[in-house]
C-alpha cells in the first residue's frame, strides 16, 4: 500500500455537485484536502427552475467536516463566471469535473429543436465553456486535470435519448483533443462513463439497482485520475459498483477496394465484405495520425505516391527482416526541380537567425544590396525536394514508418556560390542501408544542378529509421561520409546565439513541413515532450558562426560541411558552437547553454584555399578572360559612328562585373564629356550616376535578349546603385547589339 492520495494545495471545481455523483466527488476531494467549488444551477433533472439549496447544503456538509468549500449557482453555459468564483475565493484553478448534466429523453421522431438545443447546451458546450475558461490557468500553472462525465448511452447508444447520446460521445473527442494539446502543459483529460445511482439514472433503472449503484463506488476513478502523480490522459473508463474498465478502438485489418488506376465501386466494396468486417486479426490505433500513416503506405502501394517513380513493392522474404539493399539502392528516383528568387533565399535566411541587427544583413537579407548572397546551407532545400518522394511513396525493399525517421548525419559540398535566383535539378539516389541495430541508416546522395547543367551542390544525407535495423546488414559502408572529431584542446572561438521560440514555426516555411517540428500531440508520438528544433535549422546556425567567424561571410570560401545530429534542441533554446582551426578546416561542435548537450558533433567545414582571393581579383591581375570583354569592345566601336549618342545619354555609367559572386571586373561609360568614352577601370571624372553590378554569364545574357532586363532587376540578377531611373537609357548604349 501507498500513501494515500492528497489534494493539499489544489482546488477543484465541480460541476452538478449538488446531488449524486457531483456531491460525492465535491466531499471525498474535500476530504482528501482540496478546496473545493460546489456549482449547482439547482433546476430539475430536465433543466428546469433554479435554486441555491443544493449546493449550499453540500458546502455546509464540507465545511462541518472542517473542509474548505464555497457555492456557485450559475449556469455552466457561462464557464468564466464559475471558474472566476474559484480565482476570486482561492487564488487558483487545478482539476475540473464536468458533471452538470440534464435528461430530455424521447424518441428520435419526437425530438424538438429545444430537447435537441439544451441537452447540447448543457453537456458538451457546458463542459466546452467551463474548461475553455480554466485552460490559460492551468497552462500558467503547469498543471490541471479535466473529466468529462460520458455515458454508455453515448457509446453504445440508446434507445430514447440520441439528443443525450450525441453529447455525450462528443465529450469523449473533446477530452482526447484536450489531451493532446495540454500534454506538454502537465494538463491531462480523461472521460468516464459511470453508472451511478442519481436522479438521471433513476429514470432508466429499477429501484434497486439505483440504490446499489452508489456513487461511493465512482469517485474513487475520478480521484485516481486528478492526482498530480496520475499521468494517464485522453483515456475512457467505463466504472460502476467497483469495477472499472479503460475502453478502446479496435479495427480490422480492411481491404483495399481497388486496383492501381482504376475507380473504386460499390460492387468492389461489396465483394471485400467480410475481410473489411473480419476482426479476427484487428489492431487497436490510438491517433488520428496512424490513420494517416496507413493512407499513405496504401497509396504508395496502389500509386507510388509522391515523387518515388516506383510503387512500393512487398517486402523481400530472403530472412533478412523485410530489408533487400540491393532492391532499395535500384530505385529509380525522378528528380525533381526547385525553383527561387531572393525571396526564398531571404526567408532562409531569417530561418536560420539572419536578423537586421546584424554588421552586414543587407548582405543576406536585402535583394538590392551589391554583394547580395545566399547562405551556403540553403544547398539543403532542393536536396530535401529530391527526396522527399521516398517516405510518403515508399522504398523499393523497404517498409518505412514516417514517425520513426530521424535525421542522422548531412554532409554538404558547394562547387560554387548559388546565384540570387535560379531553377535547380536535383538527382536522388540511396547508395546504401546500414543495419545499426536500433535501426536502419539510410545514405542518400543528392547532386544538384542549375539551368546551365553545371554541378551547384553534393548532398548526403543518412536518415536512421528507428526499429528497422536487425536485418543483418552491413554496419558500415564506404560511401557514408566519415565523422571526425575535433581537436581535445580548448575552443580557438565560440558564439552563442539564442534561438526565437518561434524558430521552428519560421524554419518549416522553407519547405521542410514535418509536424514533428510544430505539433505537439505528433511530437509526443516521437517520444518528445513539446516541439523540437529541425536538425538542418541548428546546422545553418552553426554554418552561420563559422561563416562570420573564419570566412568573413565570404560564402565562396565554404567547400564542404559535415555533421552529426546528437541531441535535439527546442525553440528558444541558446546554441553555442565552439571551434578548432586547422589549416582551411574548421572542426565545431555544437551544444544547448541551458542544459549542455552536445546537438551537433563530429562536425567540420573545409573552406577553399585562396577562394576569396583568386575569385575576387581583377580581371587584370589574374588574365581571367570575360565573355563581356567583347560587350564593352563592341560598344567602343559603336561609339565611333554614332555622333550624338553621348549627348542624348549625358551620364556616366560604371559596370561591376562579377563571377562567382566576386567583383572581377570594371567598366566605365562616360557619356558627359565629348563624344564619350568607354574604357575598363573607374570613372576618370571619379564619381558614377549609375552603377549596374552584374555577372559575366548575365550581361552576355542580357545585351543578347535572352534576359529581360526588368527580370533581371527583380530577380536579383542585376542590381542597380545611384540614380536607378538612368538605367532606362542603357537601351542606347546596346542599340546595335541587342535591346535591354
Amino acid at each position: 500500500m501507498g500513501e494515500p492520495l492528497r489534494f493539499d494545495g489544489k482546488v477543484v471545481l465541480v460541476t452538478g455537485a449538488g446531488q449524486g455523483l457531483g456531491r460525492q466527488y465535491a466531499i471525498q476531494f474535500a476530504e482528501r484536502g482540496a478546496s473545493v467549488v460546489v456549482n449547482d444551477l439547482g433546476g430539475s433533472f430536465k433543466g428546469e427552475g433554479q435554486s441555491t439549496r443544493a449546493a449550499d447544503k453540500v458546502v455546509d456538509e464540507i465545511r462541518a467536516k472542517g473542509g474548505k468549500a464555497v457555492a456557485n449557482y450559475d449556469s455552466v453555459e457561462f464557464g468564466e463566471k464559475l471558474v472566476e468564483t474559484a480565482i476570486k475565493e482561492f487564488g487558483r484553478i487545478d482539476i475540473v469535473i464536468n458533471n452538470a448534466g440534464i435528461l430530455r429523453d424521447k424518441s428520435f421522431a419526437r425530438v424538438s429543436d429545444l430537447d435537441w438545443d439544451l441537452i447540447q447546451k448543457v453537456h458538451l458546450r457546458g463542459s466546452f465553456s467551463v474548461s475553455r475558461a480554466a485552460w490559460p490557468h492551468m497552462k500558467k500553472n503547469n498543471f490541471g486535470r479535466i473529466i468529462m462525465t460520458s455515458s454508455v448511452a453515448g457509446i453504445f447508444g440508446n434507445f430514447g435519448q440520441a439528443n443525450y447520446s450525441a453529447a455525450k460521445l462528443g465529450l469523449v473527442g473533446l477530452s482526447n483533443t484536450l489531451a493532446i494539446e495540454g500534454r506538454k502543459y502537465n494538463i491531462t483529460s480523461n472521460a468516464v462513463a459511470p453508472t451511478a445511482g442519481s436522479r438521471l439514472t433513476e429514470t432508466v433503472m429499477p429501484p434497486e439497482l439505483v440504490a446499489a449503484l452508489k456513487p461511493e463506488f465512482v469517485a474513487p476513478l475520478v480521484l485516481y485520475l486528478c492526482h498530480e502523480n496520475t499521468q494517464e490522459s485522453g483515456s475512457l473508463f467505463e466504472v460502476g459498483g467497483g469495477w472499472v474498465a479503460k475502453l478502446r478502438w479496435q479495427r480490422t485489418v480492411g481491404a483495399i477496394c481497388r486496383e492501381a488506376s482504376t475507380p473504386m465501386t460499390p460492387e468492389s466494396v461489396r465483394d471485400q465484405w467480410e475481410k473489411i468486417t473480419d476482426f479476427s486479426d484487428s489492431t487497436n490505433p490510438t491517433t488520428s495520425m496512424e490513420t494517416t500513416k496507413h493512407l499513405i503506405s496504401v497509396l504508395g502501394e496502389l500509386d507510388g505516391f509522391g515523387q518515388n517513380s516506383q510503387p512500393q513493392r512487398p517486402p523481400s522474404s530472403s530472412g533478412n527482416g523485410g530489408i533487400d539493399v540491393e532492391l532499395a539502392k535500384s530505385a529509380n528516383v525522378k528528380p525533381s526541380t526547385f525553383e527561387y528568387t531572393p525571396k526564398e533565399a531571404i526567408l532562409y535566411a531569417l530561418s536560420i537567425g539572419y536578423t537586421t541587427r546584424d554588421e552586414d544583413h543587407l548582405k543576406f537579407l536585402y535583394e538590392g544590396s551589391e554583394d547580395f548572397s545566399v547562405v551556403p546551407s540553403f544547398s539543403i532545400l532542393p536536396s530535401q525536394a529530391g527526396t522527399a518522394g521516398l517516405f510518403t511513396g515508399g522504398i523499393p525493399g523497404l517498409s518505412v514508418d514516417v514517425t520513426k525517421i530521424l535525421h542522422g548525419e548531412q554532409y554538404m559540398e558547394l562547387f560554387k556560390p548559388f546565384a540570387p535566383s535560379g531553377k535547380l535539378t536535383s538527382k536522388a539516389r540511396i547508395v546504401d542501408v546500414l543495419d545499426k541495430g536500433v535501426g536502419a541508416l539510410i545514405v542518400i546522395n543528392v547532386d544538384t544542378f542549375d539551368e546551365k547543367n553545371e554541378k551547384v551542390a553534393f548532398n548526403q544525407s543518412a536518415i536512421m529509421v528507428i526499429g528497422a535495423g536487425g536485418f543483418q546488414g552491413a554496419k558500415s559502408s564506404s560511401e557514408l561520409k566519415p565523422m571526425i572529431k575535433a581537436p581535445t584542446r580548448a575552443p580557438d572561438s565560440s558564439m552563442a546565439e539564442k534561438t526565437s521560440v518561434d524558430q521552428a514555426a519560421l524554419y518549416r516555411l522553407t519547405g521542410d513541413r514535418n509536424p514533428l517540428h510544430i505539433d505537439p500531440s505528433f511530437a509526443a508520438m516521437g517520444g518528445f515532450k513539446e516541439p523540437i528544433l529541425h536538425g538542418m535549422c541548428s546546422f545553418g546556425f552553426a554554418t552561420r558562426h563559422v561563416l562570420k567567424k573564419y570566412a568573413n561571410n565570404d560564402v565562396s570560401k565554404i567547400k564542404a560541411i559535415k555533421v552529426r545530429f546528437s541531441k535535439p534542441v527546442l525553440p528558444g533554446q541558446t546554441l553555442q558552437t565552439d571551434m578548432w582551426k586547422d589549416g582551411n578546416r574548421i572542426f565545431f561542435q555544437c551544444k544547448v547553454v541551458e542544459n549542455g548537450s552536445v546537438c551537433l558533433s563530429g562536425a567540420y567545414i573545409d573552406l577553399y584555399e585562396g577562394a576569396t582571393e583568386s575569385q575576387a581579383s581583377s580581371k587584370g591581375s589574374s588574365n581571367m578572360a570575360l565573355k563581356s570583354d567583347a560587350v564593352f569592345k563592341g560598344m567602343i566601336e559603336q561609339l565611333k559612328g554614332r555622333k550624338g549618342v553621348a549627348k542624348k545619354i549625358n551620364a556616366v555609367f560604371v559596370w561591376e562585373i562579377t563571377q562567382g559572386g566576386k567583383k572581377v571586373a570594371e567598366w566605365t561609360a562616360d557619356m558627359k564629356t565629348g563624344e564619350g568614352s568607354v574604357y575598363e577601370g573607374t570613372p576618370k571624372s571619379g564619381k558614377a550616376d549609375c552603377t549596374v553590378v552584374i555577372s559575366d554569364d548575365d550581361l552576355v545574357d542580357l545585351v543578347t535578349g535572352k534576359l529581360n532586363g526588368q527580370q533581371a532587376f527583380m530577380s536579383g540578377k542585376m542590381k542597380l546603385r545611384g540614380n536607378i531611373m538612368l538605367a532606362q537609357k542603357l537601351g542606347e548604349l546596346f542599340k546595335d547589339q541587342a535591346k535591354l
